[in-house]
């Protein structure tokens, strides 16, 4: 165990603080962008987790054909295509309240200078704009089951299209950049 003023001592010292920096700075745009993915990548686990937690168990909208059921070799009944639908964009709102908490708290504590507004407003600009993005990526992915893709596939265009759209409102409108 290395003394206190010993050279190995002062070695751990020295990287914490530069990991605490690196962790904590908000204006870097590299920085800034691997962190945005980070907390984004929270955020859709816990968007996930939910969303085919209630499509399995409580509100199904999963098909017995759907990459998810195969992979994880899970029973579901059949149902019909506008129940499917239907089911789609409750589990999406569900999933999305949850999910979008995490992001807020994430890209307020990890991501981005709070404070180019007020609170209430920046939050007020930071679920308009995750709705804005979850209407249209949940249009995107009704679209895509209105046409015969699986809820997964519809599901991650979801998410593609709510991820572009919440970066550029993030980093350009709500937060300091």
């Amino acid at each position: 165990m290395a003394e206190e003023g010993t050279p190995e001592d002062h070695g751990a010292a020295a990287a914490f603080p530069l990991w605490r920096r690196l962790l904590m700075n908000k204006e870097h745009p590299v920085l800034q962008f691997i962190k945005y993915g980070i907390a984004g990548g929270l955020a859709s686990g816990v968007d996930a987790t939910v969303f085919y937690l209630l499509a399995w168990l409580l509100i199904p909208a999963l098909s017995p054909t759907d990459p998810f059921v195969k992979i994880f070799g899970l029973e579901v009944e059949p149902i019909s295509e506008a129940v499917r639908l239907r089911h789609y964009w409750i589990d999406k709102t569900i999933a999305f309240l949850f999910s979008n908490f995490t992001a807020y708290l994430m890209n307020i504590f990890f991501v981005f200078r709070s404070g180019r507004h007020k609170r209430h407003h920046e939050l007020m600009m930071f679920y308009g704009a995750a709705i804005l993005s979850f209407l249209i990526g949940t249009w995107l992915g009704g679209l895509l089951i209105e046409v015969g893709f699986e809820t997964t596939y519809s599901y991650i265009g979801a998410v593609v299209a709510a991820v572009l759209i919440n970066f550029t409102c993030r980093k350009f409108f709500i937060f300091h950049s």
